[in-house]
């Protein structure tokens, strides 16, 4: 997607500034969209590395005479791979888009031995290290207290470190299961049996059906056996 867009970009902005007495440096429009980033990205206790990509030298743009306006292209967040708007404002301006990668270096739970798919991950099995690695700082796992209530997503290696998305929350209801539905109005607490019609971790969302009524609900897993439901 990156690299067809900028293809775009050059080939209508090449011609562009092909005429212009005074070429704006690439360098500058790197220089903004790495600023956009880093001032979107979380605190850490680590460090950041943003990275833009190199534009195509043949590039020639028409200097800006205004400040750079710069944005998260298609309305999006900043992630590990981010494209980043670049516009002069200026009439007759342009528009480039820049692809941008963000690393973090910083102390990350890394496993001491292999672990199977849906293990859980307890004290033994890790080590704080400081790692360089792709992505936002509150992705990696540097506290037990995060592990708590999640097991592996898929197995992993000795000397995996820990991020969330290699996680899953640990699945307190499981599909078919009979389960306590409770829901409260007016200070009045009800509860029913119900049949949970699929799996949840703590706080999900699942589809349950009355065992009495037969209707099917939707509810937020509380723990292992409860359901609670809105009337």
């Amino acid at each position: 997607m990156f690299k067809a867009r900028f293809a775009v970009a050059v080939c209508a902005l090449v011609a562009l500034g092909a005429h212009a007495q005074t070429i704006q440096p690439l360098t500058s429009l790197q220089a903004a969209a790495e600023s956009h980033v880093k001032s979107q990205l979380p605190p850490t206790r680590g460090k950041y590395f943003v990275s833009a990509t190199h534009l195509d030298p043949r590039l020639r743009l028409a200097d800006c005479t205004q400040a750079l306006e710069t944005f998260v292209a298609n309305n999006g967040t900043v992630q590990t791979r981010t494209t980043i708007g670049v516009r002069c404002p200026a009439p007759a301006g342009w528009t480039i888009y820049v692809p941008v990668v963000v690393e973090t270096e910083a102390p990350v739970l890394v496993l001491r031995r292999a672990l199977p798919r849906r293990a859980r991950v307890e004290a033994p099995d890790v080590e704080l290290q400081t790692r360089r690695l792709p992505g936002i700082a509150s992705n990696l796992v540097n506290d037990m207290s995060a592990l708590q209530g999640r097991r592996l997503r898929r197995a992993l290696p000795a000397g995996s470190p820990l991020t969330m998305d290699v996680l899953d929350r640990d699945v307190l209801v499981q599909r078919g299961q009979q389960v306590t539905l409770v829901a409260a109005t007016g200070g009045i607490e009800i509860r029913a049996q119900g049949k949970a019609l699929g799996d949840g971790g703590a706080q999900d969302r699942i589809r349950v059906q009355n065992v009495n009524s037969l209707k099917i609900v939707e509810g937020v897993v509380e723990n292992a056996g409860t359901v609670r439901v809105d009337l």
